[in-house]
């Protein structure tokens, strides 16, 4: 059954024990290193308590889902990109649902204008000044859906909220709610009336997932659940925005072996030299890989990274930023394929935690 609101207030009263906000230095290690006599609740248990709630709308998606929270307390964006109606939006609902905060929703069109999404200056004749009206994406958790169904200057307005988490209207910057995730769904791009997302864009959302077709036994669950009920009209939230912030900083408490942050350097400079990439990765994607390799870590509680960590997330971090060359295209191979033999040809650090 899904956890009641109370419930996680006390699983986050338990984590910090006094009631106050997530120290961000020696929290995670504090809480994943105790027995469970000592303490009952720790980083990992809220991870799986999100998963296993987000799982009651969308079934048979484990690893999905776990790709999905990982992206959110590694403070990234989502991309989601697959056929339509096999549960992307669904995804990005349950997930916000999840969590007690704000929740806006774009739905993406041709006309579409940059204002329908970050907001706009008004004239207020009763007060006889300008205000700012602010757009949906000043929210906690955004949904795009269909982003690429908008054209590149709506595609645009995001730019500077996904990157800078703030936006900038006539002149006047605006802060946005901290923490801040876009969740954005989109057909494939051989879909007719859709824009190709730019590689500036791309390389700002921290992962990019296909959810995929549930199997057999998913599938006559769905089924099932949604013939008698609609599942979101009794999910509810188990943690809120300012415990998402707590397990933010106890990821950042994750050590990281001077080794393993050497392989990952080598894994990007490999996709900037590699003869069928015109494009690697940045160093964003690298800050990215390691954000999530941390929050993998704490996920098993685990208080460092390991080279399977690294490995593991490599393709949902930074596949969609790799761009082949028009030979290498022509040929079929892709940013995936490619990083996949660069994965196999760099060099592993020895030990557990390198």
């Amino acid at each position: 059954p899904p956890m009641s609101m109370a419930s996680a207030r006390r699983m986050r009263a338990t984590l910090v024990g006094d009631g106050s906000p997530w120290p961000g230095t020696d929290s995670l290690h504090r809480v994943t290193t105790q027995t469970a006599p000592d303490r009952t609740e720790t980083f990992a248990d809220l991870f799986t308590a999100i998963c296993d709630n987000v799982e009651l709308a969308v079934r048979g998606k484990r690893e999905v889902v776990q790709l999905a929270v990982t992206c959110l307390l590694a403070e990234g964006h989502l991309l989601l990109e697959d056929a339509p109606g096999v549960g992307k939006t669904s995804l990005a609902k349950a997930l916000a649902a999840s969590i007690e905060c704000s929740f806006g929703r774009v739905q993406f069109t041709p006309d579409l204008l940059p204002a329908d999404v970050v907001g706009m200056t008004v004239w207020d004749r009763s007060s006889g000044a300008f205000h700012f009206r602010p757009g949906p994406v000043f929210s906690t958790i955004v949904l795009g859906d269909e982003i690429n169904r908008a054209s590149p200057k709506t595609q645009s307005a995001l730019l500077e909220a996904m990157g800078e988490r703030q936006v900038t209207v006539d002149g006047q910057t605006h802060e946005l709610p901290n923490p801040f995730m876009v969740i954005a769904t989109q057909n494939p791009i051989e879909h007719e009336g859709t824009y190709p997302l730019p590689e500036s864009q791309l390389d700002r959302f921290l992962m990019k997932l296909s959810v995929g077709y549930p199997g057999r036994a998913a599938e006559l669950d769905i089924l099932d659940r949604h013939g008698v009920a609609d599942p979101f009209d009794t999910l509810a939230a188990v943690v809120r925005d300012t415990d998402v912030l707590g397990l933010i900083a106890a990821a950042r408490t994750v050590h990281v072996a001077p080794t393993l942050r050497g392989y990952i350097v080598d894994i990007a400079e490999a996709t900037r030299t590699h003869p069928s990439l015109t494009l690697g990765m940045s160093p964003r994607a690298v800050l990215a890989l390691q954000r999530a390799a941390r929050v993998r870590a704490a996920s098993v509680m685990r208080t460092y990274v390991t080279p399977d960590d690294i490995k593991s997330l490599a393709r949902p971090v930074s596949a969609h930023r790799l761009i082949t060359t028009p030979e290498s295209q022509l040929q079929g191979v892709t940013g995936a394929l490619v990083l996949d033999q660069i994965l196999d040809a760099v060099p592993v650090p020895a030990g557990p935690g390198a």
